[in-house]
């Protein structure tokens, strides 16, 4: 299951603090188009009914079936520029 990194977490934390319903908040991983070519992150009030739901401290992450297998073995990591915006990376897992 993805993992997410304390980084992560505070990122998501903050972009879904001021959303309408931030107790259930979270961003949401799904895949584009057919296959795993392409995912992408959007902000999410609630999971989609076939989402698997991560959660880490208070942060969570919604994935659709496609994103859940592919990041099955990964870790979400997040950072900053000097501008405040927030990117994600997806990392291996370290054992």
């Amino acid at each position: 299951m993805l993992t997410l990194t304390d980084n992560a977490a505070q990122a998501i934390r903050d972009l879904t603090a001021n959303a309408p319903e931030p107790e259930q908040s979270g961003i949401r991983i799904s895949s584009q188009g057919e296959g795993a070519s392409a995912l992408t992150l959007t902000l999410a009030t609630a999971p989609e009914p076939a989402d698997a739901v991560v959660e880490n401290e208070g942060a969570r992450v919604y994935l659709d079936p496609v994103a859940a297998t592919v990041l099955e073995d990964k870790s979400l990591d997040a950072g900053a520029d000097d501008q405040g915006s927030v990117s994600f990376l997806v990392t291996e897992q370290s054992a």
